[in-house]
């Protein structure tokens, strides 16, 4: 029927781990449109598939590193510094934190993938603010071309359907240009994205000393670099995944903690004991290497993943191992991430919060496929270090220095948005917050 395609739910996680890894060659795409020609903004590395990825995902890599993350450490220590500034002159009193974290990333992702500040804890309508946010704007257009273009793709690329927003390519594309042309023409070197990006575009690989391979090793130094609507479609993608994703984990985790007072004052303990232990000094490895604030980001993590499903389509008919059972070509695949996150089966009494629930005894009890908020094999999110990197110095910030409590407006219950791309709050997440 027209508007119908085949579709299979995998809840099993033998054959989730079959489908992520140890068949990846049969299902290394995700079925997401895209259309470089088109939609430059959308051939970013989420949605390229085949040899594309592939090639693409070699170059990037390195860019990831932790290694990388750590020159890139002290430039959102920076951000953070502000974020306390603004926490200061707006505490004892309720705040709404979704807007507040949400700007806080978006400070921090626009320095690290732009090189440009932001501003936006100052100024809430800058422009980075304002098409961030119309990028993760549906409407029943923009839902009935999604689904067209993941339907029908190659009739979508014929036609030319855009899934971008007009306004928001020409705004991205623009800053785009105007910082490759003002870094290349006045040789400007920055431990962010963008600088490693250029590296990429005007050689094909990134330097041995910014994490890049020896000649040969990888194949990479013999690949065209990239163009400059790929490094756009690059820098777009980081950006909207980094604000995004790491603001609403934040923003979740604060909540449970709010809520959850008991875990919040351990956590607070736990942070207090891990500046101690290196110095007095809020450092990388000891924002990455704090065990109980793992623990609590993981939990919220389960709780809330950014996105609630991921998907898979089979470049050939693939018989499921040990069945009869075959899937055909082209067949839609959902890994419904929230719902086996929450299912008792894995993690008995899911609504509640504990962060109990990942220590090392605990996780080694069950399946490693029921938790997948980043997805998992050679599709994992490569920018899951970037994220978890911010999201704890943000939270450490805050909780060093802020109690967070209900307030009159915090909700019982979150409800989320159904028209969001990832896993949104319809309402705000209003907190009293009160300094230490």
């Amino acid at each position: 029927s027209f508007f119908i395609i085949p579709g299979l739910v995998a809840v099993d996680p033998e054959l989730i781990k079959t489908i992520l890894v140890k068949d990846f060659n049969v299902f290394h795409d995700r079925g997401v449109f895209n259309d470089a020609k088109a939609d430059p903004l959308s051939a970013h590395l989420f949605a390229l598939e085949g040899h594309e990825w592939r090639v693409l995902r070699q170059k990037l890599t390195p860019t990831f590193t932790s290694g990388r993350m750590k020159q890139m450490f002290g430039t959102i220590q920076q951000v953070a510094e502000e974020f306390l500034k603004y926490m200061n002159e707006n505490c004892h009193r309720e705040i709404e934190m979704k807007n507040v974290l949400a700007r806080f990333t978006t400070d921090v992702i626009g320095t690290c993938a732009f090189g440009i500040e932001c501003n936006t804890l100052k100024n809430p309508d800058s422009d980075f603010r304002k098409y961030g946010n119309k990028v993760f704007e549906q409407d029943a257009l923009l839902m009935m071309k999604f689904v067209f273009a993941m339907m029908f793709k190659d009739m979508a690329k014929r036609i030319g359907v855009k899934l971008t927003d007009e306004g928001v390519e020409r705004f991205f594309l623009q800053v785009v240009r105007d910082t490759v042309q003002y870094r290349e023409m006045n040789n400007v070197q920055r431990n962010d994205f963008m600088n490693l990006l250029l590296q990429i575009k005007n050689k094909g690989y990134l330097d041995e000393r910014d994490g890049g391979a020896a000649a040969g090793e990888n194949g990479v130094k013999g690949e065209a670099g990239l163009t400059l609507n790929e490094l756009a479609a690059q820098v777009f993608v980081f950006f909207l995944a980094g604000f995004e994703t790491s603001s609403t984990t934040m923003n979740f985790c604060l909540y449970e903690l709010a809520k959850n007072i008991d875990i919040q004052n351990r956590l607070r303990e736990e942070i207090e004991q891990g500046v101690e232990d290196y110095n007095g000094q809020v450092t990388y490895e000891m924002v990455m290497n704090n065990q109980y604030l793992d623990n609590v980001i993981n939990e919220t993590l389960r709780k809330y993943p950014p996105l609630e499903s991921l998907t898979r389509v089979p470049m050939r008919d693939y018989t499921v191992p040990g069945t009869k059972y075959v899937i055909p070509k082209d067949t839609l695949i959902q890994i419904p991430v929230y719902a086996i996150q929450r299912d008792p089966e894995f993690y008995p009494d899911p609504d509640q919060f504990n962060p109990d629930r990942f220590l090392p005894d605990e996780v080694k009890q069950r399946h490693p496929y029921v938790f997948l908020p980043f997805g998992e094999g050679p599709r994992i999110c490569i920018g899951m270090r970037f994220g978890m990197m911010q999201a704890k110095l943000g939270l450490i910030t805050l909780l060093r220095n802020f109690r967070f409590t209900p307030s009159s407006q915090t909700p019982s219950e979150i409800v989320f948005d159904p028209k969001s791309f990832i896993l949104s709050p319809t309402t705000g997440n209003y907190l009293k917050v009160d300094k230490i």
